[in-house]
């Protein structure tokens, strides 16, 4: 049966999610990714992989039922007869294995995105692999493309080395052995088979873009699942966390090496797009792109792992496309390094018909602060332990605090991406955090100019935000000047230091009382009535009453969060307080970052 799990106020929830679905859409808690470096699948616990853009994580996917059930496309597996379902990944892997138990027997289903033998492979390769396991089990499948958010359609192209599916410049093949395939039909592929004790059956689908494809052989395929498990063990033997809530953490870790664009180090916000930020729809954005914020979040787990390669491709990329688009800051950027395009409405119904669904994101238009603190407040992590910059990117990142002298003073849209420019309270910490990062580089050689300047600013902006933004009246340090609104991402300024004393205690608590949800917190006020709550948030909440001392409240928290994710450990965006259905894109980088970082937090706090 599906884990239950208590929520902690009368209610339980089933960790798995939801096995039937809402017209042919799966729940959000459904889902588990797996993953090749450059792109990401999302199978449901029926067995369907519901999402798979190739070649690339932000290419325009042709598997996309998560978005249009009825035209988005899916690879479909599973017994004939009713069946539950069980899952978990293979230990230190992202590759994923189902259990299928219906009346007649049982089987075993291991789903990988096949890697190389040095590295990723140059095509995409999902492999299903159907071991018997007791009694026989009649199983059907099919390969069905979609319509590319409905802005094409596939055929089937019979060639001389068998079938191949094209959809607007994808090329996709299916090979598999003992796999049973029909006739080819128009538009997809399938087949049936029957399994019996000890059998083995596997069917493999790779693609590409605009390139040919390579038919892979089915042998081959079937070492390469086993060659991929090892591949992913072998880097989890580099992850080092021995601390508490090591399966959680590790977990995540995996969750975010889903997100890492290997081709250039990027780092992906989330697998998706136009996932609701509620279970009743609305604020439908694009998470395919780089922020700066998760990528300095994400580098800063990477390197307290000692994971040398991924953080040092990722500090790469971000300062070789922040000088290639500078000296200003982007927001974020794709994944390959370019300034976004604008944002593409699609006519795709979107999840449960929750749409729009879109290609791109607004946000690119605004002026953020907070990406300040993120770049220097990662630098100086990245200096720390034990690497040395560059005279180019000394001199740029003397420019960028130059730069944030001057614009802590302007107001913008803040962390929230919130269309009102104002001066809210984290931006001008994000500030703060950018110029004290920029007097400690300054101090070790690293950066070139006199810091006075910065100090000086530095200074500035603390006396400011002590001056204008706390509120005596809530006893705690508000959204912006003048305002009763309370804001979580204040919180993530016990961590940077800013506050770690009695102001930040009392903030912490009027955060809980107005914005918290058992475990779980809103991200600002007025958001109760229109999202869910916002999964990292509450990690923040835990890491800050580690920092004002609060040790005992931070691990009984923490202790609660790590218990909300999915069956399978990945997180999403949000999470309706009620329910604890799932919401947003997913899996959502921030969300399992913050918890990595804050478990390291009270870890070292706690030591």
């Amino acid at each position: 049966m599906p884990e239950q799990q208590s929520t902690g106020r009368g209610a339980s929830i089933d960790r798995a999610g939801a096995l039937d679905r809402q017209n042919g859409y799966a729940d959000l808690r459904g889902y588990a990714g797996i993953g090749d470096g450059r792109t990401v699948a999302l199978i449901a616990r029926d067995g369907d992989v519901d999402w798979l853009p190739i070649p690339a994580l932000d290419s325009v996917p042709v598997f996309a039922a998560l978005l249009d059930a009825e035209d988005g496309g899916r690879i479909r597996l599973s017994p004939v007869e009713p069946f539950t379902t069980t899952r978990a990944y293979v230990s230190g892997t992202n590759v994923l294995q189902t259990t299928f138990e219906t009346a007649s027997g049982v089987v075993l289903v291991t789903d990988a995105l096949v890697t190389g033998v040095a590295g990723r492979l140059p095509w995409t390769e999902l492999a299903r692999r159907i071991d018997g396991v007791r009694g026989t089990v009649a199983m059907t499948w099919s390969v069905e493309p979609g319509r590319a958010l409905r802005t094409a359609m596939p055929w089937v192209d019979r060639t001389v080395h068998g079938p191949v599916i094209r959809v607007d410049g994808v090329m996709l093949s299916v090979t598999g052995f003992e796999h049973g395939p029909n006739e080819p039909g128009t538009h997809s592929l399938d087949g049936a088979f029957t399994t019996s004790q000890g059998s083995r059956h596997l069917f493999a689908v790779s693609g590409t873009s605009r390139e040919p494809v390579h038919p892979p052989n089915p042998r081959n395929v079937d070492r390469g699942i086993d060659r991929t498990v090892e591949n992913w063990r072998a880097w989890s033997r580099e992850f080092s966390w021995e601390g508490p809530w090591s399966d959680a953490v590790e977990r995540s870790a995996l969750a975010l090496k889903l997100l890492i664009h290997s081709p250039t180090g990027a780092i992906a916000a989330a697998a998706t797009t136009s996932l609701p930020e509620t279970i009743n729809g609305g604020k439908n954005w694009d998470y395919r792109f780089a922020w700066v914020r998760d990528v300095a979040y994400t580098l800063q787990a990477m390197i307290r792992f000692g994971l040398r390669e991924e953080s040092q491709a990722a500090v790469s990329w971000m300062l070789t496309t922040i000088r290639k688009h500078g000296p200003e800051l982007e927001i974020f950027y794709t994944l390959d390094g370019r300034i976004p395009d604008d944002i593409v409405h699609t006519q795709a119904p979107g999840w449960r018909e929750l749409g729009p669904v879109v290609c791109g994101n607004d946000a690119k238009h605004q002026l953020q602060l907070g990406p300040y603190g993120d770049l220097f407040d990662v630098m100086r992590s990245y200096v720390d332990a034990g690497n040395i910059l560059d005279a180019e990117t000394g001199r740029s990142l003397a420019a960028v605090a130059d730069q944030a002298c001057d614009d802590w003073q302007k107001p913008d849209s803040g962390i929230w991406e919130l269309e009102e420019a104002r001066h809210y309270t984290t931006s001008k910490l994000g500030c703060w955090q950018a110029l004290s990062s920029a007097v400690h580089l300054a101090g070790l050689g690293q950066i070139p100019g006199d810091p006075a300047r910065w100090e000086a600013e530095r200074d500035r902006i603390a006396e400011w935000v002590n001056e204008n933004c706390w509120s005596e009246d809530r006893q705690a340090y508000t959204m912006y000047p003048g305002s009763d609104e309370l804001d979580a991402s204040i919180l993530l300024h016990a961590p940077s230091g800013f506050d770690r004393g009695e102001r930040m205690s009392l903030t912490i608590d009027a955060i809980t009382a107005e914005l918290g949800s058992g475990p779980l917190v809103y991200r600002y006020s007025g958001m109760r009535e229109e999202e869910a709550t916002f999964v990292a948030c509450a990690f923040w909440r835990a890491g800050a009453l580690a920092c004002v001392g609060r040790m005992d409240e931070a691990k009984s928290l923490m202790d609660e969060l790590v218990e909300l994710s999915n069956d399978v450990g990945m997180y999403s965006e949000m999470i309706e307080s009620g329910t604890l259905d799932f919401a947003g894109n997913l899996p959502q980088g921030l969300s399992h970052l913050s918890l990595i970082y804050t478990a390291i937090l009270i870890s070292e706090l706690d030591a």
